[in-house]
């Protein structure tokens, strides 16, 4: 993790790629990497760009660009969401998909607290300066394989349907840096870096 300096430095700081997160412990992670082994064997599986275990996550609010003056500001402000919002059960829970174009995995538990949550990392963006599109109702998923094109997600989303993960006490609102691919090779994914991590309930 990098850390923030005040003093002064040369050239300018580039704009950081940010959002904020609930992260799934390594058990949930397991249990659901083991529920899709079997997707992949699905007729289409290989046409569809799988996302790593390691990059699972529940997006909050995401920021895009976020230059290196707001970040002080954002990180107070997203210190104090987390500390007014108590931690919460949560589990990873059936699936869905968005047209032809994404697979998820949804969630269930204490969707009430994690849409506050979510509400509360989107205000902290706004308080904090950064321009943030019309916020619209939370709905948690986790990304699990995207599609080149249009693509039948039906067959996944059936077989995943019934999954129900382990339940876990969600403590943490996480802020995560993604880098996108570079290098062009086919295949590549975006890597996602936890730069600040705050406990719920202070």
């Amino acid at each position: 993790m990098s850390s923030h300096g005040s003093g002064p430095s040369s050239g300018t700081a580039p704009a950081q790629r940010l959002f904020a997160a609930v992260l799934p412990p390594a058990g949930a992670v397991a249990g659901l990497r083991a529920a899709l082994a079997p997707l992949h064997a699905l007729p289409g599986a290989g046409d569809l760009r799988w996302t790593r275990p390691d990059g699972w996550h529940y997006t909050l609010a995401f920021y895009g660009e976020v230059p290196e003056d707001v970040l002080p500001e954002l990180y107070a402000r997203l210190e104090r969401a987390a500390h007014r919002t108590e931690p919460f059960p949560l589990r990873v829970h059936g699936a869905g998909h968005f047209g032809g174009r994404a697979l998820w995995a949804g969630a269930a538990g204490g969707l009430d607290t994690l849409r506050l949550l979510a509400e509360r990392a989107d205000a902290a963006a706004r308080r904090a300066g950064l321009p943030m599109e019309e916020h619209r109702r939370y709905a948690p998923h986790l990304t699990l394989a995207r599609s080149r094109g249009e693509a039948d997600l039906r067959p996944f989303t059936a077989a995943l349907a019934g999954f129900k993960g382990e339940r876990w006490e969600a403590g943490e609102l996480s802020l995560v840096r993604s880098h996108l691919p570079v290098s062009g090779v086919p295949g590549e994914r975006p890597r996602y870096e936890t730069v600040r991590a705050w406990a719920l309930g202070g």
